[in-house]
């Protein structure tokens, strides 16, 4: 059930029926009509821009339409009021059935109440984190991670069929860094007193992978030049780092359906075939680029190159492929990376980056509109820093990784639900405080606390129902008779609940999943303010002593709340607290 939707489809109907009485010309687009939620809930229910958006077309003055649509609706049951405002829009109240309904559907469908057909089973390919394998995760990766994770199982509740992926950068420089650092806890696990230079990594995170790889090869590279173990170790190396990474990912509930490695594009003639796809469109050609304005970044030279004509898809400036050396410049790869996405057929990509990877969103966008023909749609998502603050002051590094806070240090300290949900409170390009004591506090002022409270505040109800003996499990609750809930406090609530499929919808069509989060605040909002007039006023209360019927009416409603915050939650990868301790 989604009302809104339904809504939406009796004013279409309503338009077509002024249409075919003549009162509206024919021909009018209703792409642009909506219906949504009042600015001001004292306006009603929903409103409607029908008469805004149809004046000019129609050749009519706004107030004239809305005053005939008006008079439609009103003749249908689920409309109690239909009032015109202002030059032109449509303020609706909806009858009181409607809202009984509304937590009637949610019993009745469960935790499918809400989820979407709009992706129609459209393939979207996810890649977020893609962190370099040269140590554990750190919590700028976490808010990555969080946010594609959510961003996939919102996608995936609204009818796409998802992939998450990880890119692994394995083709890289970083990597002989990895593999030297190693090499030097290798030489350590010997005995040798070793010295970490500048650009080596020095966390103790290596220590037991240079232990490992004695076990493995024992004192056989001791003392050997690079050309010996380097290519070796660099495997060695990022199969442990790869191992380590799965392992963080996995204490924050993170899976993945693919790691893709980088490593396999090179000498395989997968960066040529992209190349060549471009070539042969017109898009590579051998030039020299002009100096750039401001900071010259790392991959312009003064000299000829081969270039990709990226500016006939968006792109500020063409984008060098191949340095006057012969070797691959940075872009080439990603450029064959996302061929290899292109050819597996998804229907749409979506790439989450970190905010210093902003510089990159034209060129990939251009990238993939040439590869694609314009076909598949690329959203680039940056996700902005964390501000880690403990006791009032920045939460200090971890002496584990060396010079960072790591996924880890996070998610043991608060646990991946509290870590999850906290990296959700903001939109992902707002930069975002996490304050340690402060998501462990148990108040309205802590989001993931307050709609946790909210669930497991019905899950209460519900255990006290089994104790005196009141029925109230879903099959007999969606049939209870929900006439009693008339009180403006529980209709806040129903009207709430109403909300969240069109919320889902609005969500994974922007590719927000903190809206979901935004509203499951919202929603415990309006149920812990029913739950607290209880306290005042015995009628409200869930369990109504003497009267199973009300009682179970009530516990409905409760119900519902919780069916919703756990869908919710879903999405988000938290599991919905059972009771508070």
């Amino acid at each position: 059930m989604n009302l809104f939707a339904e809504i939406r489809d009796l004013v279409i109907q309503s338009l077509a029926d002024l249409t075919a009485q003549g009162v509206l010309p024919e021909g009018l687009s209703m792409e642009n009509v909506t219906v949504e939620p009042p600015r001001d809930a004292a306006h009603g229910d929903m409103a409607t821009n029908a008469a805004m958006v149809l004046a000019r077309p129609a050749g009519m003055k706004p107030r004239d339409i809305a005053e005939a649509l008006a008079a439609r609706l009103a003749a249908d049951a689920r409309i109690a009021r239909a009032e015109v405002a202002g030059p032109g829009f449509l303020n609706m109240a909806l009858a009181l059935p409607v809202w009984h309904e509304t937590v009637r559907a949610v019993l009745t469908e469960g935790g499918d109440f809400g989820r979407s057909r709009i992706g129609q089973g459209l393939r979207v390919n996810v890649e977020y984190v893609s962190a370099n394998p040269t140590g554990p995760l750190h919590v700028g990766h976490t808010r990555g991670a969080v946010f594609g994770d959510a961003l996939a199982g919102l996608l995936d509740f609204a009818g796409y069929d998802v992939t998450r992926e990880y890119y692994i950068n394995d083709g890289g420089a970083q990597v002989d860094v990895l593999a030297r650092s190693v090499y030097l806890r290798y030489l350590e696990a010997h005995g040798r007193d070793v010295a970490f230079v500048d650009g080596t990594y020095p966390g103790d995170y290596l220590v037991d992978v240079g232990v490992a790889l004695k076990q493995k090869v024992g004192d056989a590279w001791v003392d050997q030049p690079e050309e010996v173990w380097l290519t070796e170790l660099r495997d060695f190396a990022t199969d442990a780092m790869m191992d380590l990474i799965r392992s963080d990912l996995a204490a924050l509930g993170v899976r993945m359906d693919v790691f893709f490695s980088e490593k396999s594009l090179y000498g395989t003639g997968r960066i040529e075939a992209a190349l060549a796809d471009l070539d042969a469109k017109g898009l590579i050609y051998e030039g020299v680029l002009e100096p750039p304005k401001g900071k010259t970044p790392e991959d312009w030279e003064p000299r000829e190159q081969t270039l990709f004509r990226s500016t006939a898809h968006g792109d500020d400036v063409d984008r060098p492929v191949r340095k006057s050396d012969g070797g691959w410049t940075y872009f080439a790869p990603d450029i064959a990376y996302h061929y290899d996405k292109v050819s597996r057929g998804f229907d749409a990509l979506i790439d989450v980056f970190g905010a210093d990877h902003g510089g990159y969103v034209k060129r990939m966008k251009a990238a993939v509109s040439a590869l694609s023909d314009g076909r598949v749609p690329l959203d680039i998502k940056l996700t902005q820093l964390v501000r880690l603050f403990k006791n009032g002051a920045p939460f200090k590094m971890s002496k584990r990784a060396g010079n960072f806070v790591t996924l880890r240090d996070v998610v043991e300290q608060v646990g991946p639900d509290v870590t999850r949900f906290v990296m959700l409170t903001r939109k992902n390009d707002a930069p975002l405080d996490f304050d340690f004591d402060k998501v462990l506090e148990q108040s309205r002022e802590n989001p993931v606390f307050y709609v946790q409270y909210a669930n497991a505040r019905v899950m209460s109800v519900l255990r006290r129902a089994a104790e005196i003996g009141i029925a109230a499990d879903d099959a007999v609750l969606k049939g209870a008779d929900l006439g009693a809930m008339t009180h403006g406090s529980e209709l806040t609530v129903a009207r709430k609940l109403a909300e969240w499929p069109r919320l889902v919808e609005t969500a994974a069509r922007t590719n927000e999943p903190h809206r979901v989060a935004f509203y499951l605040y919202e929603l415990a909002g309006d149920f812990h303010a029913l739950w607290n007039k209880g306290n005042d006023e015995p009628g409200l209360r869930f369990l109504q002593e003497g009267d199973i019927a009300t009682s179970q009416a009530k516990i409905a409603l409760a119900r519902a709340v919780s069916v919703v915050i756990s869908a919710g939650l879903g999405i988000l990868g938290v599991k919905p607290a059972q009771e508070m301790r």
